[in-house]
């Protein structure tokens, strides 16, 4: 799952690159309100919860402004909805797309989508006409600094993970849907640091282009994440290290 690894580490660089044009508290608060509707606003029983919040923190966002997110999801604030969604989509080439949303507005968010998909030679597709393609599993990684890997695998499968990766610059873990809340849960009791945690689509079987359609492929994914309400995509494109060197090179 290596070029799902690297796509992951861009997209945590783009984050902070995020923060510097001020437009990740947006993306921020929808995560805590979204994660506050799932699991509850007690961040002490709460993993997901408590890991966005350490997120918002880090990125100096206003603690009224957390606890309004969280009031909001737990209806004890502004009257606003907010949702999550999947909309589903093909990229140009066949490629096939899974864009999630955290939006408070349904038709503006799937307005901006169509947008780009149709700039880029892409369209719309019907629920499940690319779902079935995926898996949904989730994904966690651990900065390296805080145990060794056979620790980690040791715990994380005890707990019900499915594969353990050494990455480049963390630990990843892959496990089945039902078992991402056990498997924080049973790291964060044995001390270790949980740097990123969520839920992904991962392709049941990758698909192969030549680099300038794969480079086309993944300008569109990025695009479409850097729309306010999209959290993130995933495509059934192979991404490869030297994909990933190409696209940087771009």
């Amino acid at each position: 799952m290596s070029g799902h690894s690297k796509w992951s580490t861009i997209k945590r660089k783009k984050a902070a690159e995020d923060a510097k044009r001020g437009k990740i508290f947006t993306r921020l608060a929808r995560e805590i309100a979204v994660a506050a509707r799932e699991g509850g606003g007690d961040p002490d029983v709460n993993v997901r919860l408590r890991l966005a919040i350490e997120r918002a923190r880090a990125s100096n966002m206003p603690k009224d402004n957390i606890e309004r997110a969280v009031a909001r999801a737990t209806g004890q604030g502004e009257d606003v909805t907010i949702e999550e969604v999947v909309y589903e989509g093909y990229g140009p080439y066949g490629v096939a797309l899974l864009i999630n949303v955290v939006t408070d507005n349904r038709n503006r968010s799937l307005s901006e989508i169509k947008h780009v998909l149709g700039r880029a030679d892409g369209t719309m597709a019907e629920p499940n006409a690319v779902a079935w393609q995926f898996h949904r599993k989730g994904y966690i990684t651990v900065p390296k600094n805080c145990c060794n890997f056979d620790d980690l695998f040791l715990i994380a499968a005890d707990a019900g993970a499915d594969e353990v990766e050494d990455g480049d610059e963390y630990f990843e873990i892959y496990t089945p849907r039902d078992r991402l809340a056990a498997v924080e849960e049973m790291l964060v009791n044995n001390g270790i640091e949980i740097e990123e945690s969520r839920l992904d689509w991962l392709p049941k079987a990758a698909i192969d282009l030549v680099p300038d359609r794969a480079v086309k492929i993944m300008g569109l994914i990025e695009k479409l994440e850097e729309l306010d309400d999209v959290d993130q995509v995933s495509s059934n494109l192979n991404i490869t290290d030297e994909l990933m060197e190409t696209y940087a090179a771009a």
